[in-house]
């Protein structure tokens, strides 16, 4: 009988209340250890470089926190250890934070409510298929795009969009760069979520990321 082998994450959160009972939850899945947690991300990355060959399955990674905020600590990650999966934890859904931390390589985003049993879909997603975004942050469910192999056939210029949308640009600054009118904006943003069946910027964005018209 094979030993069973748990995934190691580690928690990034400020919070030492929120910090130790994700932990509690996490080992009462039964597949998961937390290795360590950390209350910043100034205190992780150090901890990184300290421990190059330390294995790590999963990140939980808080956007809100002192010192080094989940936002520059995943833009380390994304430059010194892009292969580290990461979920994103936070309060809130604003659109140009998550769009930001998606960017910037996080494999999937959370609030902090989320319930016991999707945070378990979650983990388990990541850590073995490396993707996960609920429908209500991203307006899309990607496991449905990871298995709809349908081939949809964009225009040079719908590319150039979304390419502008994947960045922390304004529709208003988009039309200035592709130096086309707002109105033909709005167009080309609502013909795209038409036929990729997605209804906010971040399933643009999440589109682009898993279909590699981006790459982060």
């Amino acid at each position: 009988m094979k030993p069973n082998i748990k995934s190691k994450l580690i928690i990034v959160d400020d919070h030492q209340l929120f910090s130790q009972s994700l932990e509690l939850l996490i080992k009462s899945f039964g597949d998961y250890e937390v290795i360590q947690r950390f209350e910043n991300g100034k205190v992780f990355i150090s901890y990184l470089q300290e421990n190059p060959d330390t294995h790590i399955d999963l990140v939980l990674l808080d956007v809100n926190m002192p010192v080094l905020d989940g936002l520059s600590t995943m833009k380390w990650l994304n430059e010194n250890r892009p292969n580290l999966k990461v979920i994103a934890l936070s309060v809130n859904d604003d659109e140009e934070i998550i769009i930001k931390m998606i960017t910037n390589g996080a494999k999937g985003y959370l609030l902090k409510d989320t319930s016991p049993e999707i945070f378990k879909d979650a983990i388990e997603s990541v850590v073995e298929k490396g993707f996960y975004f609920t429908e209500l942050v991203s307006g899309m469910l990607v496991n449905k795009v990871n298995s709809d192999n349908k081939k949809i056939n964009l225009k040079e210029k719908e590319l150039v969009f979304i390419k502008h949308a994947c960045t922390e640009m304004t529709y208003k600054e988009i039309a200035s760069e592709m130096c086309l009118s707002p109105k033909t904006i709005d167009g080309y943003r609502e013909s795209l979520f038409d036929k990729l069946e997605i209804k906010t910027r971040i399933g643009l964005v999440l589109y682009a990321v898993k279909h590699k018209i981006v790459f982060v």
